[in-house]
């Protein structure tokens, strides 16, 4: 799975109680076996413009707010398993010019983040790092509504703060390039789950997971995604529990080509998902400001 490159009441929701979600539990996902080949991390140096989010006593993963007008939709990014922050330097101006704010974070052990990355860690991080990303907007007060957005591996993450915090403080999920279950996925990349006592019960929980959750959902995947193949994409958007759900595939489009393929399509397309559920005018028909 390496890479390249109607407004309601909140309805915080406890997660399906499997080990992945359990930081103070030992799960099969921890192995080291596994770890080695769901996670790439690559530390990069201190970039201007990047902060820390304290995530565990003595540990911080680096982030970066690119925010515009503060009504703008905000757009909480969880990248994939060979990514950084800084990877997305380039794409962030693009999600400013669909009027969207982005933040995008990364996991213990990449970029700038201390630690080491781990499945439990990644998920319980998911907590600490929303209600940075909460008072942070605040205290610029930036009153827009806030998008969860996960892409691969990322996609857990999404999913997992989509369920504990959809409907007022979380409007909608976006997944890009996301995966269903967990154990087709770790015997593609190599991991004899059998071997390291590895069940579907113990561990991400996706499909699960977004059974539970009712906000709009757009899953977008490519066609010919090698990695995640698109019959995943499939089974995620037939369990979704959310009645206003959208799914894209892009033809052409493998597991790292997804944006490149799409191209303005592609940002465009997230733009008119969350116009819709705000209920806000199209841009392009919009009068000029």
């Amino acid at each position: 799975m390496k890479e390249a490159i109607p407004h309601k009441r909140d309805t915080h929701t406890e997660p399906a109680m499997n080990h992945a979600t359990r930081p103070d539990r030992t799960t099969p996902l921890d192995h080291p076996k596994v770890t080695a080949l769901i996670f790439h991390p690559r530390p990069t140096p201190d970039a201007k413009g990047q902060e820390k989010i304290e995530v565990a006593e003595g540990v911080s993963v680096g982030a970066r707010f690119h925010l515009g007008e503060p009504q703008w939709p905000v757009i909480l990014f969880f990248h994939g398993n060979g990514e950084t922050v800084a990877d997305y330097d380039d794409v962030a101006p693009h999600f400013l010019a669909q009027d969207c704010s982005f933040i995008v974070v990364d996991y213990r052990g990449y970029g700038t983040s201390g630690g080491a990355p781990s499945a439990s860690a990644m998920l319980a991080d998911c907590e600490p790092i929303f209600a940075h990303v909460e008072k942070r907007l605040a205290q610029q007060e930036i009153t827009g509504p806030l998008f969860v957005m996960g892409r691969s591996l990322g996609s857990a993450c999404a999913i997992e703060l989509a369920l504990r915090h959809q409907g007022e403080k979380i409007r909608g999920l976006i997944i890009d390039s996301g995966f269903g279950a967990t154990l087709p996925l770790l015997t593609r990349l190599g991991v004899d789950c059998a071997a390291l006592g590895i069940t579907e019960e113990a561990s991400f929980g996706n499909l699960e997971k977004i059974a539970q959750v009712t906000i709009p959902t757009l899953i977008l995947h490519g066609a010919r995604d090698e990695i995640i193949p698109v019959g995943e994409a499939e089974e995620l958007q037939a369990a979704s529990g959310a009645r206003n759900k959208q799914f894209f595939v892009v033809p052409g489009a493998d597991h790292n080509t997804l944006m490149l393929t799409a191209g303005a399509h592609y940002f465009q397309g997230i733009r008119q998902f969350i116009d819709k559920i705000l209920g806000r005018t199209p841009r392009w028909r919009r009068k000029p400001r």
